[in-house]
């Protein structure tokens, strides 16, 4: 019986060890469970300028001062990108602007561009006057 028990035991703690080591990919899959009464308590704030300032998403290049003294109204910087941006920050130790930067070569890497803003495409002819 003590056996049945630490098997048990051993095979729950491996599986539970390896859902949550692998969460980033089949958290996504899960379905959003909306529970009766929960929508309220825990909705994402809207973004904004302003709380973009607050952030640190901001620098002398890329004032958004002018957004929100001009009362913009707008849902402010994209949250995927100010995710990956932050990312940068943080493992790479470096300013707003070095890792907009970052993050924009490696955009253009993924797209086919290089970081000077020219196609990678060997097609590619450019006229210069």
């Amino acid at each position: 019986m003590g056996y049945l028990l630490y098997s048990i035991s051993f095979t729950l703690l491996v599986v539970s060890t390896a859902l949550y080591l692998t969460r980033s990919y089949w958290v996504p899959l899960l379905p959003d469970m909306n529970f009766p009464g929960s929508s309220y308590l825990y909705a994402r704030l809207p973004s904004s300028f302003a709380s973009d300032m607050e952030n640190g998403f901001t620098s002398s290049a890329f004032d958004l001062s002018g957004n929100v003294s001009a009362g913009d109204s707008r849902a402010g910087l994209d949250d995927a990108s100010k995710r990956e941006i932050q990312k940068i920050m943080k493992k790479r130790r470096v300013n707003f602007d070095e890792a907009r930067r970052l993050y924009t070569e490696g955009r253009f890497a993924k797209n086919g561009i290089a970081p000077d803003g020219l196609p990678r495409d060997p097609k590619f002819v450019s006229f210069s006057s």
